[in-house]
C-alpha cells in the first residue's frame, strides 16, 4: 500500500472560536489547544450583588494546582451606596464556607485631587494587616456617582500549595468624591502572604456594608511556561 503523504500546508489549524489544534492520546489524536500563557477561566458580572466569589469547581471555576498563578481582573466596579466603600477581599480553605484566613500585608496609597488642593504619597497602616483573618482592603473609599468607581488587578501565587504559605499582591486604581465636591484619583498597592499550609480554593470580593452595584471580575490562570 502506497503511504499517502500531504503538505503540512494543507492542513487547516485554526478552529472554532480561534482555537488551534495540538496533539494527545485520543483516536483522533487531536484536542483544541492554545498557544495562550494566560487562559479567561471565569467572568463574574455583579449586579446589586452582596459578593462575587470564585470558588474551585463551583461554576466552572478553576483554583488548584492547574496554574502556579491566577489573576484577577476587575472592571468598572461600583458600590450601590452614595458613600466612599472600601472594597475587601478574602481567602478560603473548605471550599467557601468561611473566609477568614490568616493575613499579614503592607499597604501602599497615593492621590491626588483634581485640582491639586491635596495629594500625598505613603504608607497607610490603617489597610495593613499583621496576623489577621479579617478581610483584606484592596480599594479604599470608592463613591458611586457615575464619575466614580474603581478598577485594577490582583495576583494570587500558587494556591493549592500545602508546603508554602501563598502571596499576593494588588493594584488598584479609584475615583471618589470625598465629601468636598472636588473628585480625586488614588491608587491602592496592596501585598502580602496567606499565612497557611492549606489550599485556598475560595476568593471573595465585597464591599463593607453595601452591595457591588455593577461591574465585571475575570479570573485567569497564568502558565508557568
Amino acid at each position: 500500500m502506497a503511504l499517502t503523504k500531504f503538505n503540512f500546508n494543507s492542513f487547516d489549524l485554526t478552529t472554532a472560536a480561534s482555537k488551534g489544534l495540538a496533539f494527545n492520546s485520543s483516536a483522533n489524536g487531536f484536542t483544541t489547544g492554545s498557544s495562550d500563557s494566560m487562559t479567561l477561566i471565569k467572568t463574574i458580572t455583579a449586579s446589586s450583588s452582596a459578593n462575587v466569589s470564585f470558588v474551585h469547581g463551583s461554576s466552572d471555576v478553576v483554583l488548584d494546582n492547574t496554574y502556579p498563578v491566577y489573576f484577577f481582573d476587575f472592571v468598572n466596579i461600583h458600590p450601590s451606596s452614595s458613600g466612599n466603600e472600601n472594597f475587601l477581599m478574602n481567602f478560603s480553605t473548605d471550599g467557601g464556607s468561611n473566609y477568614n484566613v490568616t493575613k499579614t500585608s503592607a499597604a501602599f496609597v497615593s492621590y491626588n485631587y483634581e485640582t491639586v488642593s491635596a495629594n500625598a504619597t505613603g504608607y497607610d497602616t490603617t489597610r495593613d494587616l499583621a496576623q489577621s483573618t479579617s478581610d483584606q482592603i484592596i480599594a479604599s473609599e470608592i463613591s458611586s456617582d457615575s464619575d466614580s468607581g474603581m478598577g485594577g488587578r490582583m495576583y494570587l501565587f500558587n494556591p493549592s500549595s500545602t508546603t508554602f504559605v501563598k502571596h499576593f499582591m494588588s493594584q488598584m486604581v479609584g475615583t471618589n468624591d470625598p465629601g468636598s465636591n472636588e473628585e480625586w484619583s488614588h491608587t491602592d498597592i496592596m501585598s502580602g502572604y496567606a499565612n497557611t499550609t492549606s489550599a485556598i480554593n475560595g476568593v471573595r470580593f465585597k464591599f463593607v456594608s453595601h452591595n457591588i452595584d455593577s461591574g465585571k471580575i475575570k479570573l485567569y490562570g497564568i502558565k508557568d511556561s
